[in-house]
């Protein structure tokens, strides 16, 4: 009989069986039933979202407390997964509770991960794959006695069918350089939709019950922007309201931090916020030393990115609102300030913006923000289209009526391997090498009327400077745009 905690060279034990979550199999289930059951009265029931896997969550974010505490909560999060669900594999991530260490670690010394529901497959070939890519390590002593991956095992095994190989992975540091390349590295594995992501963290540590729920909504809000400047600022927000008590926002922020990076400029991603506790919502729990539990999915939706006629039509007012307000001596913000917007508009994304008199172009700027909200960047680059564009002189008052404003919101960019991936007439081009970059949108090729080559070849050579045949060696990257105006 294995002891608890002590693995041989293949297999992880259990380090917190009989502490975090019973160690008896019979037990366990019994628990793991109520916790999922409860958790159906917590959670809005899921409506009809079309992802990539078929209303399945591309990522969740769950907590990694003692189950008498957190168990209600992580059950909401993996309460979303449908029980038939196929995955290649599920990767977890969390931090490192035991040992400090520049970098991420992932488990190469064990193939197995053993729990009281049974065994489960480490994916080997990919776990030794990852290890040799930098930041990657292979840290042996990260593993034995962590708990922050462990405990989302349970939830796994009772929920799946079939349970998927694992990948586990540690992070011993919140250096965002280092942040940023773990997401750069896992980043082509989420777009593949084929994986599932499991997010380890635990919020607010320690503040009272007042405290912890000031601090965790404000965490929440942010992180159901997508925007990981958003959650960047929620943290910093939150050290300078000196909640009593308060010794982090989240245990997990560097996992969290991996995730929102991989997802960061691409709206076809959707946080959503399932449900809020925290320690003094237990019976074994105090009101004045807590910790915060939230549950997040994260939904990739497989349609083509699109805005209704409302959500155009309150860009156009911005637009134009922006432009005569910069006669009028008024703030950008001015501009959108008591606007209704969408999560549409408040998620990230590119827009250019066009100025037409007659037929003749008076003014083109545009940007791909892939942070920056689209109702921000609409603002921003009438603006700049009216006043900034280099090929023009300012926009002078008395012309107002005689504009058209023409708006293309764009998808996120997209990188293709060849031109071969691009589809004239749909998608825009933008190219790059080195310090020279510069982009044609999906509509200049019914403007003109070129072929592909001739598309790629003018964009090439008169945007980006880089010859006509510059593109063949430079990288590609494609887009969509929603295109309206006032006409």
């Amino acid at each position: 009989m294995a002891i608890l905690g002590l693995g041989g060279p293949n297999v992880r034990f259990p380090a917190v069986a009989g502490t975090f979550y019973p160690a008896g199999k019979d037990e366990l289930t019994q628990e793991l039933k109520s916790y999922y059951k409860e958790a159906e009265s917590m959670v809005k029931p899921l409506e009809d979202a079309q992802t990539a896997l078929e209303g399945t969550p591309a990522a969740l974010i769950a907590p990694h407390a003692g189950y008498v505490f957190s168990g209600a909560v992580a059950a909401a999060a993996f309460s979303r997964i449908p029980q038939d669900a196929a995955f290649d594999r599920i990767i977890l991530i969390g931090p490192s509770h035991c040992v400090a260490f520049e970098g991420a670690a992932v488990d190469v010394a064990n193939t197995i991960w053993q729990t009281p529901l049974g065994e489960v497959q480490i994916d080997t070939a990919f776990a030794k794959q990852l290890s040799k890519k930098s930041p990657f390590k292979n840290r042996p002593d990260a593993f034995p006695n962590e708990h922050g991956l462990e405990v989302q095992l349970p939830f796994l095994q009772f929920r799946l069918r079939k349970m998927p190989p694992i990948v586990p992975i540690i992070l011993g540091t919140t250096n965002f350089n280092v942040l940023k390349a773990v997401a750069e590295c896992l980043k082509p594995i989420l777009e593949e939709g084929k994986t599932l992501f499991v997010i380890s963290s635990d919020f607010s540590h320690y503040p009272n019950y007042e405290g912890a729920k000031e601090a965790d909504l404000r965490c929440a809000k942010a992180i159901s922007t997508g925007r990981l400047s958003e959650f960047a600022n929620a943290l910093e927000d939150n050290d300078a309201a000196r909640i009593k008590g308060l010794a982090t926002s989240a245990c997990g922020q560097a996992a969290i931090a991996v995730l929102m990076e991989m997802t960061g400029g691409d709206a076809s991603y959707s946080y959503e916020h399932l449900v809020y506790r925290n320690s003094g919502d237990s019976p074994y729990g105090d009101l004045d030393r807590v910790v915060g539990y939230s549950a997040f999915a994260v939904y990739k939706s497989s349609e083509e990115y699109s805005l209704s006629q409302e959500e155009m039509e309150t860009l156009l007012e911005i637009a134009r609102a922006s432009i005569e307000g910069k006669f009028e001596g008024r703030r950008l913000s001015d501009a959108y300030e008591g606007k209704n917007l969408s999560e549409k508009l408040l998620a990230g994304g590119g827009a250019f913006v066009t100025l037409n008199k007659g037929n003749s172009l008076r003014g083109c700027i545009g940007h791909f923000g892939e942070d920056f909200p689209v109702y921000k960047m609409v603002a921003q680059m009438a603006r700049a289209a009216a006043f900034e564009d280099p090929r023009f002189g300012a926009l002078r008052e008395s012309e107002l009526g005689e504009i058209s404003i023409e708006i293309s919101v764009l998808s996120p960019l997209k990188r293709i391997a060849s031109a071969d991936e691009f589809v004239l007439g749909r998608d825009g081009i933008y190219i790059v090498k080195g310090y020279n970059s510069g982009t044609f949108l999906p509509q200049v090729a019914d403007d003109t009327g070129w072929s592909k080559e001739e598309f790629l070849g003018h964009c090439s050579r008169d945007k980006a400077g880089l010859g006509w045949d510059g593109w063949k060696t430079a990288d590609l990257y494609t887009y969509q745009a929603v295109v309206f105006s006032e006409d």
